[in-house]
């Protein structure tokens, strides 16, 4: 919804038996919180006086700093279609304030509109995002615990009876085009158990909105089916994983900047030097576009998921893809980016990338027009294609190599991912694992 107003959503309270309000944030991690209210509280939190205890979140404030407030963007205004007790519960998407006034530097999604602004200093005035999430559908048990039975054992674009998973995600559907999602397309994926739904593009913030609200309607209805939606990149070996391609383009005054009809392959310089942008600075910003010690499973050669460092407009093995539409319709997909990311930090550094080579007129390399996966290591050397990091330390060690992308997070949120992902690896890296138990045990 957009521009709603304070007399909207009374008006919407008292027609439609709301209860209950939830006043959500995401935190450093990518995680959704929220403060649950009932209706008898709408008006302070419309006037901006609802305070939680900050310190209570990871990554955000210390104890002696932990008041904080959110600022709900009334444009968020949403009413859950699935009945509560009694009545309906609405959410509203909140910014996070220091009690003195402040917008809050740990809180994300002000991040991303601080990466917005310095967008629009440039010139520019909209970022798109289309995203396109996948997941996977697991069994649960008796107990309503996930397992690691699969749904369904289905191929790409397969129907039923072989995807069993086709009614759940019907389901799934409908819920967000009651939520006003405009769904464009829903199939499965290539590994059994795996789906995917993609909605309309939207401005960079609308968007990433609209993931979170995608994830949270997604584990929903699942469960309804008696399954687990996961976004877990790669929950299974030998399979595809899951990940979160990103259609991105750069418009001016409702122009898309990235289309020049008499451009080479009809793209303009902008969208070279903001492709060049992102390849620079890629290794960079890994470990916030795959924030896991599974992302990394996921980011191998054979399964269709980016290792490698180019572009091309042919095939799908490159790190960046340019999509056949031109037009309105042009845009750059990075194809790196899983559903494990924050989506306010994911854009946030893939935008800052972009602008970066735009402001330094950066160029970037031939594209590869053939399947990476199939070229040999000097192969590789001569045409100039680096590798992505092969794990969550070295993503962290080059973020860390990185100031722009570090500027990109700001000195608070790259401080505490850093720390607490450095901890993550830690804790994996001494961690005895059942495959060195299968491999090892008996052999020495």
């Amino acid at each position: 919804m957009e521009n709603v107003t304070r007399e909207d959503i009374y008006q919407f309270v008292e027609e439609n038996n709301v209860n209950f309000i939830r006043l959500q944030f995401t935190d450093i991690f990518g995680m959704i919180k929220n403060v649950e209210i009932p209706i008898s509280q709408l008006e302070k939190a419309l006037d901006n006086k609802m305070m939680f205890d900050g310190s209570s979140i990871e990554g955000f404030v210390r104890i002696e700093e932990s008041d904080m407030y959110l600022v709900p963007d009334l444009d968020t205004w949403m009413v859950f279609p699935w009945p509560s007790g009694t009545g309906r519960v609405a959410r509203l998407i909140c910014d996070v304030y220091l009690a003195n006034g402040e917008p809050f530097s740990g809180d994300p999604r002000g991040n991303l509109k601080r990466i917005v602004k310095e967008m629009k200093e440039l010139g520019f005035t909209d970022f798109n995002l289309g995203p396109e999430p996948e997941f996977f559908l697991f069994k649960l048990d008796a107990n309503k615990q996930p397992t690691m039975e699969l749904n369904d054992h289905g191929d790409y674009f397969d129907l039923a009876p072989i995807d069993l998973g086709e009614n759940c995600r019907r389901d799934i559907v409908l819920e967000l085009e009651e939520l006003g999602f405009e769904v464009e397309a829903s199939h499965h994926e290539a590994a059994p158990g795996q789906h995917e739904i993609d909605f309309k593009y939207a401005d960079v913030l609308t968007a990433c909105d609209h993931i979170q609200t995608f994830k949270l309607v997604v584990k929903t209805i699942a469960r309804k089916h008696g399954l687990h939606a996961t976004f877990m990149p790669k929950p299974l070996y030998g399979v595809s994983g899951s990940g979160m391609h990103c259609n991105v383009s750069l418009f001016k005054d409702g122009e898309n900047v990235f289309f020049d009809k008499d451009g080479e392959r009809q793209l303009s310089e902008t969208a070279y030097h903001f492709m060049a942008g992102v390849l620079e600075h890629v290794r960079g910003f890994t470990a916030i576009t795959n924030p896991t010690v599974n992302s990394y499973k996921r980011l191998v050669p054979g399964y269709e998921a980016p290792c490698y460092v180019a572009w091309s407009s042919q095939n799908r093995s490159p790190l960046i893809r340019i999509p056949a539409s031109r037009g309105m319709s042009t845009r750059v997909e990075v194809r790196s980016v899983d559903s494990s990311a924050n989506p306010y930090l994911a854009m946030a550094v893939i935008l800052k990338a972009g602008l970066d080579g735009i402001k330094r007129k950066l160029t970037p390399p031939a594209p590869v027009d053939r399947n990476i996966y199939e070229m040999k290591a000097d192969e590789l050397a001569e045409n100039n294609i680096g590798l992505l990091p092969t794990d969550l330390d070295h993503a962290l060690i080059a973020l860390s190599e990185d100031s722009i992308i570090q500027d990109a997070l700001g000195s608070h949120i790259y401080a505490n991912f850093s720390e607490a992902k450095h901890q993550e690896w830690e804790s994996y890296r001494i961690t005895v694992h059942p495959w060195e138990l299968e491999r090892y045990m008996k052999m020495y």
